[in-house]
């Protein structure tokens, strides 16, 4: 086989290859579309009106490399019909914070989510608590969410407490700088697509 001859060949098994792989990829996409087709309809949301508009649930430890146990827990919604409105969230939000057996708790009722991609904004006012001071502040949270590398940032992270919050704005948070302890839980994001 001559120099020209072996081109020739390597083309044609490149074309090939080529059409095999896009052969491949078209079927795992139609296979993917019927499978999320199968998802939603056996979830009874199979199109945009029907699934939420925005979500943020689960619950997980933060890392702290002094011990300390902080727990938070998410369950806050927003509705399709209310797409167009992100302060119509509803749910509740609890956090803790202990070090050797001595700390606070708090829920707080939502009163704003946003969603974008796979971060998530939520605020609430806190209506039940241990904490002095702390019944009837808003605060807000911020989750990115990684996997099992979750981040979380809240509103309180400058002042130390969320007694402390001041006049706080809905859906206002900060950086998720605080990490989720690896295998504590998982937090997870709906993202939220108005129609801009």
């Amino acid at each position: 086989m001559n120099r020209s001859d072996r081109r020739t060949g390597l083309a044609a098994l490149g074309t090939v290859l080529l059409l095999i792989a896009g052969v491949a990829e078209s079927a795992a996409a139609s296979g993917t579309e019927r499978s999320g087709t199968r998802h939603a309809v056996a979830s009874g949301a199979g199109d945009r009106e029907k699934r939420e508009a925005a979500a943020l649930t689960g619950t997980a430890k933060l890392y702290r490399s002094a011990g300390d146990d902080i727990t938070f827990t998410f369950d806050a919604h927003l509705a399709a019909k209310d797409d167009a409105d992100p302060t119509k969230a509803t749910g509740t939000f609890e956090f803790s914070h202990y070090v050797n057996g001595v700390g606070a708790r708090a829920k707080a009722e939502v009163d704003c989510l946003l969603t974008g991609g796979r971060v998530a904004v939520v605020s609430g006012v806190i209506t039940d608590s241990d904490l002095p001071g702390a019944e009837g502040r808003r605060v807000g949270i911020t989750v990115h969410d990684l996997g099992s590398h979750d981040r979380l940032g809240y509103s309180w992270a400058s002042v130390g407490s969320p007694a402390e919050t001041g006049a706080l704005p809905a859906c206002v948070g900060s950086a998720p700088f605080e990490k989720v302890r690896r295998g504590t839980g998982d937090y997870r994001v709906v993202p939220w697509r108005p129609k801009l």
